[in-house]
C-alpha cells in the first residue's frame, strides 16, 4: 500500500465541472490550496470554482479539451511553473454505446479514445519531467471497473478504461525510483452526466461526494488501485476470471450485453 503522504497543496483536476471531478475539487479546496480546474463547460466550471474559492482555495481555470495535446501541455506547464504540482487527477471522460446493429459509430469510437485514453496521457505526460526533477509528486488516472472485463454494450469505453488501467499500473512501477506516487482509480457507477449516459442499470451507484471521499483517502495512502463500490468491484474482478460463456451470460442478464436480433 505504501506510506502516507503529506497533503497536496497544488492540485490539477480535469473533468472538474461535474460528477467526481467537481466533488474532488470541493473536497480538496481550502486555505493554502491552489487548484487548477480543467473542463469544457465554462458555466458549470465557474460555479465549482466559486464554491472552492468560498472554501479559501485559489483557483485557476482551464477551459480546455484534454484531447488537444499541445494546448493542454502548455497550460499544465505554465501552471506548474507558478505552482509546482503535487497532485494531478486525470479524471475527464465520456461514454457511448452500441447502436441497434450492435456496432458503435466510428466518430463515437474515436472521440472515446481521444478523451478517455489520449486525454489522460495528455494530462499526465507533461508533468512527469517536472515531478522527476523535484523527486516528488502524485499522479492519479481515472479508469473504471469496466476495465476488468469488456462489456458488449460499450466496447470502446471498456477498451479505453482497460488501456488507462494498464498504462497507470506500468507508470507506477516506472516512476517509483523517482519517488512519484501513481494510482489508478477503478470506479463503478457514480451519479453524474457520464453515468446517466451509460446504458443499462446503474448498480450500487454512489454520490460524487462519497466517491471523492474514497478517492482522496486512497490517494493519501498511496494505494496502487482505488476501486469501488463494494461489492461491485469484487464482482467485476471475479467476472474477469470466468470463461467467456458464463461471463457473457451474466453480462446479458445484467443488460450489459448485445442487442437481441
Amino acid at each position: 500500500m505504501g506510506s502516507f503522504m503529506s497533503s497536496p497543496k497544488n492540485i490539477i483536476i480535469t473533468g472538474a465541472s461535474n460528477g467526481i471531478g467537481a466533488a474532488l475539487a470541493k473536497k480538496y479546496a481550502g486555505v493554502g490550496i491552489t487548484l487548477g480546474l480543467i473542463a469544457r463547460n465554462s458555466e458549470r466550471l465557474q460555479a465549482i470554482a466559486d464554491d472552492c474559492i468560498q472554501q479559501g482555495a485559489q483557483v485557476h481555470l482551464g477551459l480546455l479539451d484534454v484531447s488537444e495535446s499541445e494546448i493542454i501541455a502548455k497550460w499544465l506547464l505554465d501552471f506548474d511553473d507558478a505552482h509546482p504540482v503535487d497532485l494531478v487527477i486525470a479524471n475527464a471522460g465520456i461514454t457511448n454505446s452500441i447502436q441497434a446493429d450492435n456496432v458503435e459509430t466510428w466518430a463515437g469510437t474515436c472521440q472515446i479514445l481521444d478523451i478517455n485514453l489520449y486525454g489522460v496521457i495528455n494530462t499526465v505526460y507533461p508533468l512527469i519531467r517536472p515531478m522527476q526533477q523535484r523527486q516528488q509528486g502524485q499522479i492519479a488516472c481515472m479508469s473504471s471497473l469496466a476495465a476488468y472485463r469488456g462489456m458488449p454494450v460499450t466496447p470502446s469505453y471498456c477498451a479505453s478504461k482497460a488501456a488507462v488501467k494498464a498504462y497507470t499500473e506500468a507508470l507506477r512501477g516506472a516512476l517509483a525510483p523517482d519517488k512519484i506516487k501513481v494510482s489508478v482509480i477503478c470506479s463503478g457507477f457514480v451519479k453524474s452526466n457520464l453515468s446517466a449516459a451509460f446504458p443499462g442499470p446503474k448498480l450500487f451507484m454512489l454520490t460524487p461526494e462519497k466517491a471523492a471521499e474514497l478517492i482522496s483517502a486512497g490517494l493519501a495512502k498511496n494505494k496502487a488501485c482505488i476501486s469501488f463500490p463494494f461489492p461491485l468491484n469484487i464482482g467485476m474482478q471475479l467476472l474477469a476470471l470466468l470463461p467467456d460463456r458464463p461471463a457473457t451470460w451474466i453480462l446479458s442478464q445484467l443488460k450489459y450485453g448485445a442487442n437481441k436480433r
